[in-house]
């Protein structure tokens, strides 16, 4: 099924689980994330939260503008149980190395776990690609190539098993179970704004109402992303995931 995503922001998604076609419009989220790219550009950093003199330097936006590119940016309007309003915000991936930042949604997935299952095995491959800059001949040069080849592959495997999404009807699945088989995942999927934003939001019982996505940084070399230019949600790693997370909530249509 093709969603035609809303227009000007927001995100759409199918769930496979009910059948129904879930959207949020950007809304109020579009106006807050016009001031949250306004705040990043005076403060020049990602630690909004803390006094000039305690903030991180390695949450500077400066990263943004340099080789690494910039990323995209996402604003989630929320209502409590009470009905009060308020914002979540989140960026897609990590941010010079980090996973868990003060203020911005977390990823979804034990960052203990991931660092205990990846750190182990990403030394390991990058071992293999030294060696391979120096093998003894040929045949020796295409077994360490597949080797890492391999457990590369394998470790992409395990990770995408530690996500867990939560929707707003209560229920928590994998990657795998809301996707399709984990061989057939894209590299990414689940870490960009909006399932971030949205799984932080079932998890902390509120009611999503609007969401607004912006990038921020250097443009991409294609030119397919542009400082300050809003953008809907990704094909491929993002919309796939919108309407199982979607679900549930209020402002979601069947």
């Amino acid at each position: 099924m093709t969603i035609k995503p809303p227009e000007r922001g927001g995100c759409a998604g199918f769930c496979r689980a009910c059948g129904g076609l879930h959207r949020l419009a950007p809304g109020n989220a579009a106006s807050e994330a016009r001031r949250l790219q306004t705040l990043l550009e005076e403060c020049g950093t990602l630690d909004l939260y803390r006094s000039v003199e305690e903030k991180d330097p390695g949450l500077s936006t400066d990263l943004l503008f340099g080789p690494q590119r910039g990323k995209m940016f996402g604003v989630l309007e929320c209502l409590s149980t009470t009905g009060q309003p308020l914002f979540l915000y989140g960026f897609s991936g990590q941010y010079n190395g980090r996973w868990i930042v003060p203020g911005w949604a977390p990823p979804l997935f034990d960052v203990d776990r991931f660092k205990a299952l990846h750190d182990p095995v990403e030394s390991r491959i990058k071992e293999l690609g030294e060696q391979i800059t120096s093998p003894a001949d040929l045949v020796e040069m295409q077994r360490l190539r597949l080797s890492r080849r391999e457990l590369s592959r394998r470790l992409m495997e395990d990770i995408h098993g530690l996500y867990r999404l939560q929707n707003f009807r209560g229920r928590i699945a994998t990657l795998a179970e809301v996707v399709g088989p984990a061989a057939s995942l894209p590299t990414g999927i689940g870490d960009c704004c909006a399932p971030k934003l949205l799984n932080q939001a079932a998890v902390l019982g509120l009611r999503p109402v609007s969401m607004a996505e912006f990038y921020f940084g250097r443009s991409t070399p294609s030119g397919s992303r542009n400082h300050g230019v809003f953008y809907e949600p990704c094909q491929d790693k993002c919309r796939p995931l919108l309407g199982f997370l979607l679900c549930g909530a209020s402002s979601s249509r069947p």
